[in-house]
C-alpha cells in the first residue's frame, strides 16, 4: 500500500492484536494522517463548533430566528489547512479515490453519533445538474455510501451557483435552493462534506419537516 495523498508506502506493522483479525489498509501514512485534526473535546451539542459553549452563539442566532428546524449536526474533522488541500483535489479536481482517506474515522464517528437511529433514512445534499456534470460525482453520495443505514436521494437542487464564493450573508438569506422529490415519515440523517454557516443543511431540513418528516439530523465530515 502506498498513501493516498504524498505515495510513500505504508508498511503495516504486525502485531498479536491484529495477526488474527487484520486491520483495514491504512490509506494515509502516519505522516499525513497526523495532520489531520479531528474534533475531540468540548464541542457545541448542535453544530459541532469547537467551543466551551454547550450551544454556540451561531447556534444561539438560529434558534432566535426561529429557524430551529435541525435537531443537531456531528462532524468529525476541523476545516484545518491540511484538509483544505484534500478537499480540493478529491471535490474540485475530481480525485475520486481520496475518499478512501475518510472511510474509517467517518464510519466510526456515525456509529458513535447516530448508532441507536436504526430506523433512520440518510439523504445525501443534492448537487445540481450542471455542478454534477463538473464534478462528475457528488461527494455526499461519496460520503453516504459508506454509512450503514438505507439512503435514498429525496431532494432535488435548482441552484447551480458555488456557495464557497459567496459571503455568510449572501448564504444566510438566499432562498431554499432545494425541491422535495418524495415525502418521509422516518427519521432523516442529511449527509455532507462540510457544515459551514448551516444554512444548506437548514434549506434541505426545513423542507423536510415542512412535509412530514419527524426529526433532521445532519452529519458532515467537516465543521467549517
Amino acid at each position: 500500500m502506498h498513501c493516498l495523498w504524498c505515495d510513500e508506502e505504508i508498511i503495516p506493522s504486525v502485531n498479536w492484536g491484529n495477526l488474527l483479525l487484520p486491520s483495514r489498509p491504512a490509506s494515509l501514512c502516519e505522516k499525513c494522517e497526523s495532520e489531520l485534526e479531528q474534533i475531540e473535546g468540548d464541542r457545541c451539542r448542535k453544530c459541532s463548533r469547537k467551543t466551551a459553549e454547550v450551544v454556540c452563539r451561531d447556534c444561539q442566532w438560529w434558534e432566535s430566528q426561529k429557524r430551529n428546524v435541525l435537531a443537531g449536526n456531528y462532524s468529525v474533522y476541523t476545516y484545518n489547512a491540511f484538509m483544505r488541500e484534500i478537499i480540493a483535489k478529491w471535490k474540485y479536481r475530481g480525485d475520486y479515490i481520496l475518499r478512501n482517506v475518510f472511510a474509517e474515522v467517518f464510519t466510526e464517528g456515525y456509529y458513535q453519533a447516530f448508532g441507536k437511529k436504526k430506523d433512520a433514512i440518510i439523504i445525501p445534499i443534492p448537487l445540481s445538474e450542471n455542478r454534477l456534470k463538473e464534478r462528475g460525482f457528488n461527494q455526499a453520495e461519496a460520503l453516504a455510501a459508506f454509512l450503514p443505514n438505507q439512503s435514498k436521494s429525496l431532494l432535488a437542487r435548482i441552484d447551480s451557483e458555488k456557495q464557497s464564493k459567496k459571503s455568510r450573508k449572501q448564504r444566510i438569506t438566499r432562498k431554499n435552493p432545494f425541491t422535495l422529490k418524495e415525502t418521509l415519515n422516518k427519521p432523516a440523517i442529511l449527509v455532507d462534506d462540510i457544515y459551514t454557516t448551516g444554512t444548506t443543511i437548514r434549506h434541505a431540513a426545513e423542507l423536510l419537516k415542512q412535509n412530514g418528516c419527524p426529526e433532521v439530523y445532519s452529519y458532515t465530515l467537516i465543521r467549517g
